[in-house]
């Protein structure tokens, strides 16, 4: 089974991909996904590198780094959203 990726902002351009899927055997931590993710090229690497900076979605839930992502479970990687 896969996982659905979603990017957006700044993290969109930098890995040049709105979204991919990606096999995903086990269940695991977004944390452990974000360091796999990291080896699919550059702009994974450069978009991925300061996981802090990031904010996660998953099936269209805000969660933290900690949440399990699933087989079938869709993620949106994106940068903090500030408005006026």
């Amino acid at each position: 089974m896969t996982v659905r990726l979603l990017y957006f902002a700044w993290v969109r351009e930098r890995i040049g991909l709105q979204s991919e899927a990606l096999a995903l055997p086990a269940p695991m931590p977004i944390a452990e996904l974000l360091e796999q993710l990291k080896g699919r090229s550059a702009g994974h690497d450069l978009a991925l590198a300061d996981p802090s900076r990031l904010r996660f979605a998953l099936n269209q839930l805000h969660v933290g780094r900690d949440a399990i992502v699933n087989p079938g479970d869709e993620l949106a990687i994106f940068p903090p959203v500030t408005g006026g």
